[in-house]
């Protein structure tokens, strides 16, 4: 074969890739913040809420035992000296073991409080995963990223950014569900 031969061949080759990569498909991507997301939807406030709620309402009982122990502790001092050692050592030594009970109280409290928010926020993260992965799909997307913290995305540009429209969406189907609920509540009270 002659070399005008080969680069025919070769121009013809690279002619027909460039035809093939010019049929590749657009891939569709876009990206959520999560951080955004969170903060602004209005589920996830509510979980935050009612957990707030919960920690402050539980904490003023909790409040009111550690102002009877510190109300005995400083009556302790007084007393102490009027009623003799062996007083005051019983006297301690209990003064002592409320407070251990107390901090123990107060570990419990907010343990029970993280697990069941840390659940209920779970069950609500990936409900948010499924609605974004349905969206995706109705949509015609190839990616959706998170953004925010602990995403990996470093840089994006803004018109990928599908946030409002997803936290739109999700405050809608959450707000058209709420009276499903409340009525539901309602009845089992009665």
């Amino acid at each position: 074969m002659s070399k005008k031969a080969l680069l025919i061949i070769a121009f013809s080759v690279s002619i027909v890739s460039c035809n093939k990569t010019a049929e590749v498909k657009e891939v569709k991507t876009a990206y959520v913040d999560t951080a955004v997301l969170m903060k602004e939807y209005t589920e996830s406030v509510d979980i935050q809420a009612k957990y707030k709620s919960k920690a402050e309402e539980k904490g003023r009982q909790l409040e009111a035992e550690v102002n009877r122990f510190k109300q005995d502790a400083s009556s302790f001092q007084t007393q102490a000296q009027a009623n003799g050692q062996a007083w005051a050592q019983q006297k301690g030594a209990e003064l002592q073991k409320r407070q251990q009970q107390l901090e123990y109280a107060q570990q419990a409290l907010s343990q029970q409080l993280q697990q069941e928010g840390g659940a209920e926020m779970d069950s609500l993260v990936l409900n948010v995963k499924k609605f974004i992965k349905n969206y995706g799909k109705e949509k015609g997307y190839a990616y959706i990223y998170g953004s925010g913290e602990p995403a990996t995305i470093l840089y994006a540009e803004d018109k990928f950014d599908i946030t409002k429209e997803i936290v739109k969406l999700l405050n809608d189907k959450y707000k058209a569900a709420a009276p499903k609920e409340e009525v539901k509540k309602e009845e089992v009270k009665k």
